[in-house]
């Protein structure tokens, strides 16, 4: 480790915290309906939609209608990508003549892009069509990222609100995310990606001639527009098969912390939505808070790891730290702080192989993915599934204090408490079982690359990151079969829409609920106490129930590099 590693590292979370407050004040009076700068511009096409769509920004939904809109709408956007892959062959904007994606990776790669996963068992460059790319991939891109967030404010008017039936709109609160936030971030992102030198083209791919005479393909394509909204809406997926270490689609350090500072703006904003929309902003630095604690952990044993090397390496007397997978325009430091923010928000984009990290280095990415990615998270996603901890944590407080849980002036009863734990358990179910029945099955054990408790973990990695709405992966793995395809596919759907269901069910009973004032016995929510219980109950559900399925992975493969065992 070295100075200048964490020089960079603090810069990025000063940035990030310096966002936080602007861009949660701005994103507060977007859905609260009040006019901003952009109001004069998109106003009017804001209401167009609302009329083409027969609703209006005054009409409100229950919270069993707001889920049927959301599954609706998710519905639609698998079946309309799907035909488009099976299609690709025949349609428009194709110069590089690629064929019909197959029956099993177009419903993988369908669901996964629709979930926010992005989960890519393909070359992008070699597999997808311009149109797929735009008007499937990056659509998807946006429209996904608008329904994370628009259950996340949903679930935020079920605490703000009191004796309310409604929860909001989906088809405004989804209206809003696009028009006001994704869509002019993501414009001028693009233009700052383009000027640092990502592609941005509708021409075909370019031909070259190397040293030694040979002909080279070099892909191009609409990459920056769909790189902005892959950052900023957490998806992850790459234009390019080698994502953000390809050149192409991350050129320089500049490039590099933009990408990671748009990961983690928008999740880290919501947390000021919610204090102010609850009407105490200190509840939500205190939320904020306890994300930063274990992002901090996760980024320092991460660091320490990979700079620690490889115990086997050492043993040949060879010292230094584990470079392997690594981008060197980056480095270890760079690399191991993009790793932890792309799995401590379900965003998944890599700028180094995470497969050939260090045991305990690729252990943190594991763990970040396997806690719900409630560590900011995806946009909207990690938030609302902050909140479910919330409602645990608040659980155990009044345990131990022999008190009815209350949160906001809220009493958490039984049902709160039944739908917080299905969300949390959703995860644990799709990961391991399907992890399980992959180590036992030949066809599957064979698509993996590496021997050991390290073959062992690509396969966790890739349930994790499936059901995580992730999308990174363990590189040793071959996903693109049948098995895996289909899979991870219904991974993917069990851990976008089992916790968004839940979540929303809490919302409309607490939004139903009335407020009761503050008491000598309440538990503040907004100081340290509140924090550190909020982390140990984070860390103990996730200790509890992935620690076996880690022992078997990461853990062993350390103590076995330390005792200079191979496999």
């Amino acid at each position: 480790m070295t100075f200048n590693g964490w020089i960079q590292i603090l810069i990025f979370l000063g940035i990030v915290t310096l966002l936080v407050k602007p861009l949660g004040g701005y994103m507060t009076r977007v859905f609260s309906g009040e006019r901003t700068l952009l109001s004069p511009l998109l106003g009017p096409v804001e209401r167009g939609f609302y009329r083409l769509s027969g609703t209006s920004e005054t009409e409100e939904q229950h919270w069993t209608t707001y889920a049927a809109a959301m599954l609706l709408f998710s519905l639609a956007g698998v079946v309309v990508l799907y035909g488009m892959q099976r299609l690709q062959g025949i349609l428009p904007f194709n110069p590089a003549g690629v064929t019909a994606v197959g029956p099993e990776l177009s419903f993988n790669t369908a669901v996964s892009f629709v979930t926010n996963t992005n989960w890519q068992n393909y070359g992008g460059e070699s597999t997808m069509s311009y149109l797929v790319q735009m008007a499937g991939l990056t659509v998807q891109n946006f429209a996904s990222a608008a329904a994370g967030i628009a259950v996340s404010l949903a679930v935020i008017r079920g605490f703000a609100r009191a004796s309310a039936k409604a929860v909001g709109n989906f088809w405004v609160d989804m209206t809003r995310s696009v028009l006001y936030i994704l869509l002019p971030a993501c414009i001028l992102l693009t233009v700052l990606f383009v000027s640092l030198g990502v592609p941005q083209t509708l021409g075909p791919n370019v031909e070259a001639t190397t040293l030694e005479g040979a002909r080279q393909t070099i892909a191009v394509g609409p990459v920056a527009s769909q790189l902005a909204i892959k950052m900023l809406g957490t998806n992850g997926g790459g234009f390019f098969n080698a994502n953000s270490a390809h050149p192409f689609e991350n050129p320089d350090a500049i490039s590099n912390l933009l990408q990671m500072v748009s990961i983690f703006a928008i999740g880290a904003a919501l947390t000021n939505v919610f204090g102010r929309m609850v009407g105490n902003q200190r509840q939500g630095w205190a939320i904020l808070a306890a994300m930063g604690i274990l992002f901090a952990a996760g980024v320092a044993v991460t660091y320490w790891a990979e700079a620690a090397g490889n115990p086997l390496v050492h043993a040949l007397g060879i010292d230094g730290g584990n470079m392997e997978g690594k981008e060197v325009r980056f480095g270890i430091a760079l690399s191991s702080l993009f790793a932890v923010i792309t799995t401590a928000a379900s965003c998944g984009a890599v700028n180094a192989m995470h497969g050939s990290f260090t045991a305990l280095g690729g252990l943190i990415p594991l763990i970040n993915m396997q806690l719900g990615e409630v560590i900011v998270g995806g946009v909207g996603a990690g938030f609302y599934g902050m909140l479910m901890f919330i409602v645990i944590a608040i659980f155990v407080a009044g345990l131990m204090v022999g008190r009815t849980p209350e949160y906001l002036g809220k009493k958490i009863e039984a049902k709160e408490i039944k739908m917080a734990v299905l969300a949390i358990l959703c995860l644990p179910l799709a990961m391991l079982i399907f992890t399980a029945i992959a180590v036992v099955m030949p066809s599957a054990v064979a698509s993996v690359g590496t021997a050991g408790p390290h073959g062992f973990s690509e396969i966790l990695y890739a349930y994790t990151s499936a059901a995580a709405n992730n999308g990174s992966a363990f590189g040793g793995l071959t996903g693109n079969m049948p098995w895996y395809n289909v899979t991870l596919g219904i991974g993917m759907l069990m851990g976008r829409f089992l916790v968004i269901i839940p979540a929303l069910a809490i919302a409309g009973s607490l939004a139903a609920k009335k407020t009761i004032p503050a008491s000598a016995g309440t538990f503040p929510t907004h100081g340290p106490l509140f924090v550190g219980l909020l982390v140990g109950v984070i860390l103990i559900v996730g200790g509890l129930t992935f620690f076996p399925a880690l022992a078997l992975g990461p853990v062993v493969e350390h103590l076995a590099a330390i005792s200079g065992q191979t496999f």
